[in-house]
């Protein structure tokens, strides 16, 4: 089984402004003149991680890592203002741009891979392959069953914790009220609400609760840009048209791409996967049986390893 490369330091850092108010943290890695690849960060409002190099064998990749607006080492910190879909997707080819870069193999998990299909979409030249985990469709369905029902069949002793937050009137429409209070000017009735969600969110997203990740997810850095970009996007349906990517999916046909989800993912349940794969006849779909939406179960970790060495050789 495959795991991750050693560790590596990146070669260059930089903060790259974007716009008047946002600035984005933007970091390279792994060989210079390798295949470049772009390492897409879910939430929306996570943040890349220094394990996120370690998917990319150093020696054939050159690897690029970034906040997205808000997010991590982005500024301003969970900043909501001209932050949605269509300005990520500019802020990648501003980056791609940046760089001198023609094309690029895109490599997203949960939202990062939401983001990685639209960008295929409105780009499709600038895209040399695909690699997808935990796939997320972002359509309204997806979101109320992690958000309003269906995951909280699954964790009902974790659920009663983030609906504990909720009054029982407004518990129709949980997220927009967690929006509502994430938003809101009194800083400790904000910071209860990012905790609360962003504790619920990391308790599924593996098979077994890893309780690294879920004091990762707690800290209230991580937590307030995650609970309050994430509820700012889902209440506004992504900034994306209903059923949007499934509906574009001839766009990216031709795009070769691989596709790894875990059989037990609670997050983004696996029928995102096989909605898209029948979309994507051409894809390859990779459902690891032992795991749930977590890129570091060993199972997801080994199948990405093998697609990042498979697009290594064939790039070439």
């Amino acid at each position: 089984m495959h795991s991750l490369f050693p560790e590596i330091q990146p070669y260059l850092q930089q903060q790259l402004q974007v716009d008047p108010r946002h600035r984005l943290y933007l970091e390279e890695s792994g060989n210079p003149q390798g295949q470049p690849v772009l390492f897409v960060h879910g939430g929306p409002g996570g943040a890349s991680s220094d394990f996120a190099r370690r998917f990319f064998d150093p020696e054939k990749y050159r690897i690029i890592l970034f906040d997205q607006r808000g997010s991590g080492r982005s500024t301003p910190h969970a900043e909501l203002r001209d932050n949605t879909s269509a300005h990520l997707l500019a802020d990648m080819e501003v980056i791609r741009n940046h760089l001198n870069i023609e094309s690029w193999l895109l490599f997203g998990g949960s939202w990062g891979s939401t983001l990685s299909l639209l960008y295929a979409q409105a780009y499709p030249a600038r895209v040399n392959g695909l690699i997808l985990r935990g796939v997320f469709l972002c359509r309204a369905q997806d979101i109320r069953w992690f958000y309003q029902q269906g995951a909280n069949q699954i964790f009902p002793d974790y659920w009663k914790e983030y609906a504990e937050q909720i009054p029982q009137a407004e518990q129709d429409d949980f997220v927009g009220a967690y929006y509502k209070r994430l938003t809101a000017p009194n800083e400790i009735a904000r910071m209860a609400a990012a905790k609360a969600w962003s504790c619920w969110e990391a308790r599924c997203s593996t098979l077994n609760t890893s309780h690294s990740l879920v004091n990762h997810f707690s800290d209230p850095h991580v937590a307030l840009a995650m609970a309050r970009i994430e509820a700012h996007y889902f209440v506004n349906q992504a900034f994306i048209e209903p059923n949007q990517i499934l509906d574009q999916a001839d766009r990216i046909r031709d795009i070769p791409t691989i596709i790894v989800h875990g059989r037990y993912d609670m997050v983004c349940p696996v029928n995102q996967a096989l909605a898209l794969y029948d979309r994507l006849p051409e894809a390859e779909l990779h459902i690891v049986r032992d795991a749930g939406h977590s890129a570091l179960e060993p199972g997801i970790t080994d199948n990405l390893i093998k697609a990042t060495n498979h697009f290594a050789l064939r790039l070439a």
